[in-house]
Order: structure tokens, then sequence, then C-alpha cells
């Protein structure tokens, strides 16, 4: 893992930052920014999408409990819209680091730096797989937006968000099409830009 190197090198509070959510037709966009403590290793830590959900559930626990600082950043479905996703997941990125009770001395990114961050920072091409603190933020933004998901499945039945988590599954789009859009589907995208 590339922790190791920054460690080496003197940076103490390193915070690893990745995100959830750019796909689905509904629901938030969620980062999550986590600070390990320096050497620090948990077994099984990789990119979320590639772990069941029962076993990114074990693993949140443990990162809960070892990790020095966390931070959430949710940007709900109506800035989504206003700002277009790419500008709400950065924004996302930026309030996740904004809530760590430890603020960070150096961020790596899974993907590109976030714009109009004042921290030296650097974007790490499958930064979730290269690195447990970014694979560790995959996996709490992961766990974190399910949950929501979940809780939404509760109100909003007939779409099936608890099994889709609001990606355009072919049960979901069905849906959309019968009952139409609901308030938190996301009007700029397509398939439900066509029926809004």
């Amino acid at each position: 893992m590339i922790d190791i190197d920054y460690w080496t090198k003197g940076v103490g509070f390193l915070c690893g930052i990745d995100e959830v959510g750019r796909g689905p037709l509904a629901g938030p966009v969620v980062a999550a920014s986590v600070i390990l403590p320096e050497g620090c290793h948990i077994e099984g830590i990789k990119d979320s999408k590639k772990l069941s959900p029962e076993r990114r559930e074990e693993l949140f626990g443990k990162i809960l409990n070892k990790a020095i600082s966390i931070g959430l950043g949710i940007v709900e479905p109506i800035l989504i819209d206003r700002i277009n996703i790419l500008q709400a997941t950065y924004e996302a990125m930026r309030r996740a680091i904004l809530s760590m009770k430890v603020f960070p001395e150096y961020v790596i990114v899974d993907g590109r730096p976030i714009p109009g961050l004042p921290l030296p920072q650097e974007g790490i091409v499958k930064g979730d797989s290269l690195s447990i603190s970014i694979g560790a933020a995959s996996i709490v933004a992961k766990v974190v937006r399910d949950r929501i998901m979940e809780m939404y499945d509760l109100i909003f039945p007939q779409y099936g968000f608890a099994r889709n988590k609001g990606y355009g599954t072919k049960e979901h789009i069905e849906a959309l099409f019968r009952y139409g859009p609901c308030p938190i589907h996301r009007r700029s995208f397509r398939p439900v830009s066509e029926i809004s």
C-alpha cells in the first residue's frame, strides 16, 4: 500500500478520500475521508465495489474502531441537478474533509485532485486499490450510502431502493416509468429527465 511511502516521509495525518453514488438515478452522492494511524493494517481493505455487503459491514466496524478521524460529505439530488454530478462529487469531498475532527496534513484522492481544497493533495488513479486510507474511505462511503438508500426504500418502496441503491436496474427503470420520479430522483439524469 502506498500509504507507507507518505508515512515514511513524515506525513502523520494522511487522509484518504473517496466517493460513491455518481452513477445512480436517485439518492445522494456520498464522500468519506479517513485518517488511519501510521502503520495501520486492516486485512481485506480494497475497493468497496469488490466486496460483499457483509464484508463491507465487517470492515466498516473495524475502520470506525481504528481510525483517528472520519468525515462524511453528502450532497442531495436537488444540488446534484443544480451544479452537475462532477461538481457535486467535489463538494461532497470538501464537506467530508471539513467535517473531520482532526485536520489532515495531506490528502490522497481516488481519481483527480479536489478543486478549491486549501490542502496539499494528490489524485491517485485506482487509489481505492492502492491505498488503505482511500480503500477505507471507499468502504465507509459505500456503507453509509447503502444505509441511506435502505432508509429511502421504507419511504418509497415501489422503486426497490434497498435492492438497487438507486442505480438504473431494469426493475428501477420500469418503476420509474410506472410511478414517475420521486423527490430523491435526479431530474437531470436519463431516463428520469425523459419523464420529469
